[in-house]
């Protein structure tokens, strides 16, 4: 099962660099699969082709260059191993989040209260990005859920 994808091709000029970081942090906060030196790529939907194309506009105000393509992986085994990879960084991020509730079981009932908050903006954003779900996402949401309640029950 070989689905479309949508890239994006770019070239940002290399100075400033906080131009490339800029950018850079933005497809990170998308969550893509980078194939390549100034190529990424995002299973094709309206939401994604949507961003990577703003980011296209962008890119282009920075003085850089950049195209959007609409494309399918060779092969079924091809997209497994990118959507492996996508799925991969977003274990890294669950698990991070997790290791945050455990850190925050045992502050005090104000730190916990802000770190509920805190992990739960932190779970959307993580979705957000998160095309191919893992396990450690309904475990990181579990993670969460429990400390809340251990908060409420606390109070």
């Amino acid at each position: 099962m070989v689905g479309q994808w949508v890239l994006l091709a770019y070239r940002i000029p290399r100075q400033p660099s906080t131009l490339r970081i800029t950018i850079w942090r933005k497809l990170d906060r998308l969550g893509v699969a980078r194939l390549g030196d100034g190529l990424v790529a995002l299973p094709a939907d309206a939401r994604s082709r949507e961003h990577l194309e703003w980011l296209a506009e962008e890119i282009g105000e920075l003085g850089g260059s950049s195209t959007i393509w609409l494309a399918a992986p060779g092969n079924a085994a091809q997209e497994k191993a990118i959507a492996a990879d996508m799925r991969r960084a977003r274990v890294a991020e669950y698990r991070e989040v997790i290791a945050q509730v455990e850190a925050a079981a045992h502050a005090r009932p104000g730190e916990r209260s802000r770190a509920v908050k805190r992990l739960r903006a932190e779970l959307r954003r993580i979705g957000r990005r998160d095309y191919f779900p893992p396990a450690q996402r309904e475990t990181a949401r579990q993670a969460v859920r429990a400390l809340a309640q251990a908060m409420e029950g606390a109070e």
